[in-house]
């Protein structure tokens, strides 16, 4: 329990400066009472009686030699090794205390003394770790023996220093009031657990901003041993938010509970609007437009009890609004605001805020996160992705430049199609001149994305296409390597080859491919399929005539072979397929696809007048399953009110471009995805690796786009259907599942994807052809990297990365534990400590933990213990019902070139449209965490992992 007193009767525990584990030492202090390093860094420690003394090194290396004494007796401190050992030692502590620190950090005594510990260990000394191990837990044993026979003297309780400058007592039991709210209704967690951490962390004179942090942090710790700590952490630190939200608001200091907030969230949330309107914040329209008492009463306070850390402290950190760096907006307020923006033009506004307020807020349906940052704001754009086609003149390149740079300043993922750009070497008729190629042009591109952030709330992000014929493909493919002219790489742009089903096929029969300028071959950028191959026969006949000058020759598995070993050594560029894009599309009448979006999910047409917009948004799977599989009825209403929010997006958003909004009110595309994929498997006890999940992936992935398809036709009944519907594959009845049939017979009967369905097609075709469709395109499967973290649930469609991890991204680091794992385990009484560290040693992987049965190993194998062929297959089964694409990462435990060279082959003749990223496994992990590095103006490449690739939490789509 909390420790009130500071033991200050008992001087000899913890201030002298030397101890031994030697058992006829007389002192009470331990090895390291007080410890240090450079006193210039200002490193603190926290003794036992919650006092603070300076961090100094040297003491280290006394106790480490005094540790070796007890066990080596005389001979150690005449040794030289043994002085090397211990100065190596004590550098390891020191390394490990202060890695992640900032100068003036403050450290625990215990945690000094437990990295003590480590450090033997590691090192080998396990007799003297021994002694060491058995010394702390004797005096362990006497101080809580004579802290139970003492009592504690009121003066000597722990003094915390208020906001207004006066020292009072620490108010015990307020925190224990607050632990024991935190933990309640939840299993398997203890107040008097997080108590005890958090008392090692008090110190005399602490400020009361910092008791929360304390607590949290406490609480933190344990999550790694129990799951349900994350539901405690997080409302250990809604407490903080609440209490500084309202001051901030009302001038006035708050002490509340969640429990006394939930009373006062209808006026918080009037006050918050009208609060945040005054200064600017919110649109002045928006919140004049609202009866904000009917939507402060529909609060469901209770709902944020249902946050995790992870998902509370992402949304404190990014999305909540913020005053003068003072977060006032809470969960429930912050989801009414998005909804009041997103049902503004509705003639029912309130209703229909309400609505969409229960959805959000429930998890079963989350808006990106361009819509969740500014919805309801002064510059509300909402769309996740643009499109643009860089025409080939320095007006058209420098225009796209500038269109990228104000698209990002307000949190838009930009995909540029680079394929118009003549090539290195070709005639420039102005000039007399040769043409520098597309790379310069890249390099700008790239360093305005790092220049220009996502409105400084998340990195620029930017991926360039460039097709498979272009001459400076060879280089194109280069541009991420870390060696080479530097001026020639874009070490912070994500890159993709946009490769037409002619090279696969010259791939498959082992033969030549040709590459030309632009230029001199007009027709190839603009069209795809049989066309395509017609063009690109006779300009390779011209070229073998001599007609065309920058042609030039190689094998096409030479390019495929640079292709896949730089997408091994760099992750880049991402393989997309140009035909299964375009002749899907049901806009082929209309234009053509000529790359895809950021993360590869996007398939719109892009013109030199048009950029294409999407806006995006995912179905949590996970919630709308159960025991017996899908449940229908929810997850068609929720996909119902989900297109709608969506659709209103469009006349909504603000467009930063012209291009942009013309296209958008034009086409109305939407994209649908979904996440939680591998939480419902889990939840259905099916393998990744299995028939099952594949036929599971087919079938829910149908539902999805069932109900998608369906909703948008209701919406065309009720608002009309969209401008360029006519001559659209939707107006001629041909549904996504019809469209993969013309794909395969462009491909001469070679596709390789079953074509089975289970719902009433037939009947949503005749709905369609009479009534039209409202968007242009509805279905596409992004990342969901940030919003799946806010759920809590898996990212996307991704199989679980690691069953114990730290995730570290913009808003710090945090422990992951598979939830599902610990409850099977916890059955089999196999859940303890042992497991956790085995959990970390192998990584977060099972399949080397023998006590785990097979079963269990298989259900819960993680990426990189999944045969990348299982990705692939259940991702063509969802390309089947998918308008657009999805975010498909592949994982290679053990890459090689074949295996590489069979896998995206495999992805071709499934009908796959798109790939993403190849993820894969370093021979050693120096650190059991991911990790991201870079600064507030570096571009969103994907965070760095342990592998040495990208994190799977790519932050730049969602």
């Amino acid at each position: 329990m909390f420790d009130e007193t500071k033991n200050v009767n008992n001087a000899n525990v913890d201030n002298t400066t030397n101890g031994t584990p030697q058992d006829n030492m007389k002192s009470e202090s331990t090895p390291l009472d007080v410890v240090a390093t450079d006193p210039n860094l200002g490193y603190r420690v926290i003794r036992r009686n919650h006092k603070q003394t300076i961090f100094e090194r040297g003491k280290i290396e006394v106790a480490m030699m005094k540790a070796f004494l007890a066990v080596e007796s005389g001979v150690a401190s005449s040794s030289t090794r043994v002085h090397e050992t211990v100065s190596n030692l004590t550098d390891q502590v020191v390394a490990a205390l202060t890695r992640n620190t900032s100068p003036g950090a403050l450290f625990h005594i215990e945690d000094i003394q437990d990295q003590v510990e480590l450090a033997l260990m590691r090192d080998g000394h396990h007799k003297v770790a021994r002694e060491y191990v058995l010394y702390r837990e004797k005096h362990e044993q006497e101080r809580r023996e004579r802290a139970a026979q003492e009592a504690p003297a009121a003066e000597d309780a722990i003094q915390i220093e208020h906001s207004d400058g006066e020292k009072r007592p620490l108010d015990v039991n307020r925190l224990k009031h607050l632990v024991s709210q935190a933990c309640a209704g939840l299993n398997d967690v203890s107040p008097d657990l997080i108590l005890e951490e958090a008392q090692r962390n008090v110190f005399d004179g602490m400020a009361e901003s910092d008791l929360n942090a304390v607590l949290v942090m406490a609480a933190r710790t344990l999550i790694e041993k129990e799951c349900n700590y994350s539901y405690v952490t997080a409302r250990l630190l809604l407490d903080h938010i609440c209490c500084t939200a309202l001051e901030h608001i009302s001038g006035q200091r708050h002490e509340i509970t969640n429990e006394e907030m939930a009373g006062m969230y209808p006026q918080y949330f009037v006050n918050f609007i009208r609060y945040a309107s005054e200064r600017e914040l919110l649109d002045a329209k928006i919140v004049a437009g609202y009866n904000l008492e009917k939507l402060g009463a529909a609060l469901m306070p209770e709902r944020d009890l249902n946050l995790t850390y992870l998902s509370l402290q992402t949304l404190y950190d990014r999305y909540f609004i913020h005053h003068e760096k003072v977060r006032i907006e809470l969960p429930q307020a912050f989801f009414m605001r998005v909804a009041m923006g997103l049902a503004f033009n509705e003639s029912n506004r309130e209703e229909r805020a309400i609505e969409f307020y229960r959805l959000l807020s429930s998890f079963d349906f989350m808006s990106s996160t361009p819509t969740l940052f500014n919805s309801a704001t002064a510059r509300p754009q909402l769309s996740s992705c643009y499109l643009t086609t860089v025409a080939d003149d320095l007006d058209g390149i420098f225009e796209a430049i500038k269109e990228n740079a104000l698209l990002s300043k307000y949190s838009g993922g930009l995909g540029n199609d680079w394929t118009q750009v003549r090539s290195m070497g070709a005639y420039i008729k102005g000039t007399n001149g040769n043409s520098q190629g597309v790379v310069p042009f890249l390099k700008v591109a790239n360093d305005t994305a790092v220049a220009v952030n996502q409105g400084g709330k998340r990195k620029g992000a930017v991926c360039a296409y460039l097709e498979t014929w272009h001459k400076d493909v060879e280089e194109f493919v280069e541009l991420r390597k870390n060696t080479g002219d530097d001026r020639r790489r874009t070490h912070d742009m994500n890159t993709a080859n946009w490769v037409p089903d002619l090279f696969m096929e010259r791939l498959e029969e082992d033969g030549d491919w040709t590459l030309f300028s632009p230029h001199e071959v007009p027709e190839l950028h603009d069209s795809f399929g049989q066309e395509f191959k017609q063009h690109y026969l006779r300009y390779e006949q011209l070229a073998a005539e001599g007609k065309i000058k920058t042609a030039k020759h190689i094998k096409a598995k030479d390019l495929w072979r640079k292709m896949l070993g730089m997408l091994y050594e760099t992750g880049h560029p991402w393989v997309t397929f140009k035909d299964a894009c375009n002749i899907r599309s049901p806009q082929n009448h209309n234009g053509v696809v000529h790359s895809s979006n950021l993360c590869t999910e996007i398939t719109l047409n892009t013109s030199k007048d048009e950029i294409a917009v999407c806006n995006l948004g995912s179905v949590n799977l996970a919630a709308h399953v159960d025991e017996n599989g899908l449940m229908m009825d929810k997850l068609e209403k929720t996909i119902t009110t989900a297109v709608r929010m969506l659709d209103n997006v469009i006349e909504y958003n603000y467009y930063a471009v012209n291009k942009a909004q013309n296209s958008n009110l034009k086409h109305r595309p939407v994209g649908l995805g979904l996440m939680g994929f591998q939480d419902a498997l889990y939840m259905l006890r099916l393998p990744y690796a299995s028939d099952e999940a594949v036929e599971f992936a087919d079938r829910s992935m149908e539902a999805v786009s069932y109900f998608a398809i369906k909703a948008s036709c209701e919406l065309a009944k009720e608002r009309g259907r969209y401008e360029s519907f006519d001559g659209s594959l939707w107006s001629k009845g041909i549904l996504p599942i019809d469209s993969l049939k013309l794909l395969q017979e462009s491909r001469g009967g070679s596709l390789d994807v079953d074509m089975s369905s289970k719902l009433d097609w037939d009947g949503l075709r005749k709905e369609i052809q009479a009534h039209g469709m409202r968007n242009s395109n509805v279905l596409a499967i992004a990342p969901t990297a940030t919003i799946s973290n806010i759920c809590g649930v898996s990212q996307s469609i991704e199989p679980m990365y690691q069953n114990l991890f730290v995730k570290s991204n913009l808003s710090g680091e945090f422990t992951v534990t598979n939830p599902y794992l610990v409850e099977d385990l916890k059955k089999l009484e196999l859940w303890d400590e042992v497991m956790v560290n085995d959990l970390k040693y192998y990584d977060g992987r099972i399949n080397k933990i023998n006590r785990i049965p097979a079963d269990l190993r298989d259900l819960y194998a993680t990426s990189f213990e999944i045969d990348p062929k299982w990705l692939v297959e259940a991702g063509a089964r969802r390309q089947k019902w998918i308008d657009q694409s999805q975010s498909l990462n592949l994982y290679m435990s053990e890459p090689s070139g074949p295996k590489m060279d069979t896998l995206y082959r495999l992805a071709w003749h499934k009908g796959l449209k798109t790939t993403y990223y190849l993820r894969t496994l370093g021979a050693t992990h120096t650190e059991k965490s991911t990790t991201e590095t870079g600064k507030l103006n570096a571009v969103e490449v994907c965070p760095v992992g342990p592998d040495g690739m990208p994190d799977p939490d790519c932050e730049a789509c969602q």
